[in-house]
């Protein structure tokens, strides 16, 4: 239990300082893009100022997570946990078309730019995104997935800028810078869509994809006395924790000590799956099902 516990203070501290990371960084962007008139560098904190708002969500979406069960929430809070990563989701796919769009403007009406400048802001924006995407690379929670794309998306932008700049130090290529944005936004938006179609499916209370339910039920319906098993439901509070619900139909009538016996086989069948809720009802052959 403890380690467990320090398993989820290990990843709430590791968005907290990521939160503190983007947010001083995007405050350095604007002092800094004014400073060498740089409207790229200011778009760019624009965005990030984005993602310091989604880390900041995330870092206290996750944290309520925690929270046990209560009368208002049965199950606990791991949704808000999804509730989180549902968010930063929209929020990237909506920065990243406000990038494409910038890029291909930029593309299209060429604009020069500081290279020097560009370099400095460069490297320091790979040290800082890059030290926080590490901090958050061990996250399980589909939250701290997309965070993680968040912060994925800046590295990958900064070494775009380096490299750039660095070409525009020797030539003059000005189309370069948003034609690596563009292919950059492209890929993360490509991911994060993928995320989102996950996060939906959870949300709507979806079947785990790594489980296989008619394999589960043939493990059930394999055991002594067991007929047939009906109104199973099996769903995902957060990604990582598991509901699983059944009702058993019983061929004949069993003894007590027969039914004790079946209650503790059943669940040695599912204690592989790690169920974090798990509900099973058996009823009698000549019973009906009152849910029927």
């Amino acid at each position: 239990m403890s380690h467990n516990h320090h398993h989820l203070h290990h990843h709430n501290s590791n968005l907290k300082i990521a939160f503190f990371l983007n947010l001083g960084f995007t405050i350095f962007e604007v002092i800094g893009g004014f400073y060498v008139n740089s409207v790229a560098i200011i778009s760019d904190a624009i965005h990030d100022l984005g993602d310091s708002l989604s880390l900041g969500s995330a870092w206290y979406l996750e944290k309520k997570s925690k929270q046990k069960p209560d009368n208002n929430f049965t199950f606990g809070y791991k949704r808000f946990s999804l509730l989180g990563a549902l968010i930063n989701s929209l929020i990237l796919i909506l920065g990243s078309f406000f990038v494409i769009q910038e890029a291909i403007s930029r593309i299209l009406t060429p604009e020069p730019t500081n290279a020097m400048g560009m370099v400095t802001f460069a490297i320091i924006g790979v040290v800082v995104n890059g030290y926080a995407a590490w901090k958050l690379k061990e996250g399980n929670s589909l939250n701290e997935k997309v965070v993680s794309w968040h912060l994925i998306e800046d590295v990958l932008g900064w070494i775009a800028v380096l490299i750039a700049a660095i070409v525009l130090l020797i030539w003059d290529i000005p189309f370069l810078d948003p034609a690596l944005s563009l292919a950059i936004s492209l890929f993360i938006l490509w991911n994060v869509l993928k995320r989102l179609k996950e996060t939906m499916h959870i949300f709507l209370q979806g079947a785990p994809k790594k489980i296989k339910l008619q394999e589960l039920t043939n493990k059930i319906t394999s055991l002594d006395f067991i007929d047939s098993i009906h109104h199973t439901h099996l769903w995902s509070l957060d990604g990582e924790e598991n509901v699983f619900t059944t009702h058993i139909r019983l061929k004949e009538s069993v003894h007590y000590s027969q039914l004790l016996d079946l209650r503790k086989a059943v669940k040695k069948r599912l204690k592989p799956y790690n169920f974090r809720y798990l509900s099973v009802e058996i009823e009698e052959f000549s019973d009906e099902c009152i849910l029927q």
